[in-house]
């Protein structure tokens, strides 16, 4: 087999939208979809050609990448590009689902005669663009030569968690990932607002905990958006955050644990959200602990 593929990326919003540019840099024919087409235009700049419907930009794939909103969403577009898809491509699904989502899409890529790799991804914007987001994948070991050289494009490592994509490891393993980012991030934006209720310069904190164990260059990054004004564009949205966090906090009442810490963000985040912050940065749950009308 090629290593050069043609790759059909679904959802071009932050993430799928770097992943199609790193796609065709590498020498992969990409055809695109998106649901606003115009918000997709500048990808032609890239090579990549623009389909009007997932159907279109499916037909003849190798392979075919998901980065869509969440797991209804994803099993919607590949319903729409069904007539087209073909029997024995692989399916890149990269959306972060859900633990029961991912058992749908599964379901869905057996009934349709797709190989299903599990394939959700760490990172932001930034490493996104670069090409160096880490990829959590499951599926198939004697398929995987045929969606190597998709993940090696979008990423600088892959993590396998397993065989079966069906069983959502990789999922699972995105979900605990994301319970970290997402508190720290929350946390951070208390921080910042208590030093401000407080009258202590935020400096003077992070002069306090420099090199020790607390001290973290995430903290740094996050806080540099919200002291800079710098939310947007988002690395990773408030209103995606939120919805990453209400998948956790659901994974983790279905499986017997309470996750206070999780439902605390979701609720900041919708806050935040609400506040008119939903398409910044997550970091923008900062404002989540303001009267929005004072």
């Amino acid at each position: 087999m090629t290593d050069k593929l043609t790759v059909s990326v679904l959802g071009t919003g932050i993430m799928g939208a770097a992943m199609a540019r790193n796609l065709a840099r590498a020498g992969h024919t990409v055809r695109a979809w998106n649901r606003s087409r115009a918000k997709a235009e500048p990808l032609t700049i890239d090579g990549i050609t623009l389909a009007d419907t997932p159907a279109e930009a499916v037909e003849g794939a190798d392979v075919v990448l998901t980065m869509l909103y969440d797991g209804p969403a994803a099993l919607d577009v590949m319903r729409q590009a069904a007539p087209a898809l073909r029997p024995g491509a692989s399916w890149v699904q990269s959306t972060t689902a859900g633990i029961e989502a991912v058992t749908d899409l599964a379901d869905f890529a057996r009934e349709h005669d797709l190989v299903f790799y599990d394939a959700p991804v760490l990172g932001t914007r930034q490493p996104a663009e670069a090409g160096q987001l880490l990829v959590l994948a499951a599926g198939p070991s004697e398929h995987r030569d045929a969606v190597t050289p998709v993940l090696d494009a979008v990423g600088a490592r892959t993590v396998w968690t397993g065989e079966n994509g069906a069983e959502g490891t990789a999922t699972r393993l995105k979900l605990v990932a994301n319970s970290w980012v997402i508190a720290t991030t929350n946390a951070l934006g208390e921080v910042l607002a208590l030093s401000q209720a407080l009258d202590v310069d935020p400096q003077s904190f992070f002069d306090a905990i420099a090199g020790g164990p607390l001290d973290m260059g995430y903290l740094h990054a996050k806080s540099g958006l919200i002291l800079g004004d710098r939310l947007s564009p988002a690395q990773f949205a408030v209103s995606t955050a939120a919805k990453d966090a209400r998948l956790i906090v659901e994974a983790g009442e279905k499986n017997g644990v309470r996750l206070d810490v999780a439902a605390a963000s979701a609720e900041r985040l919708e806050r935040a959200a609400a506040q008119g912050h939903g398409d910044e940065d997550m970091a923008a749950a900062y404002f989540a602990s303001f009267d929005e009308n004072a």
